[in-house]
């Protein structure tokens, strides 16, 4: 059942991204949708986690980007 469940959310995953790039090239109306939809979804997992530290495990903010 977790293996279905897993599927699924890769599938609509896939979908999204496909759907991403046909929207940049002018495809139908319904796509652009589906490409705001997964670009949205997208932005508010990758911001779900303020407290979440970079790559290298530096605290951007605390660091003020560059040093």
């Amino acid at each position: 059942m977790t293996l279905l469940i897993l599927s699924g959310i890769l599938v609509l995953a896939v979908f999204g991204c496909v759907c991403v790039v046909w929207a940049a090239r002018g495809g139908p109306r319904w796509t652009r949708g589906v490409a705001r939809a997964t670009l949205a979804a997208g932005e508010l997992a990758r911001t779900s986690d303020p407290g979440r530290r970079n790559r290298s495990g530096d605290d951007a903010s605390a660091t003020g980007g560059d040093s």
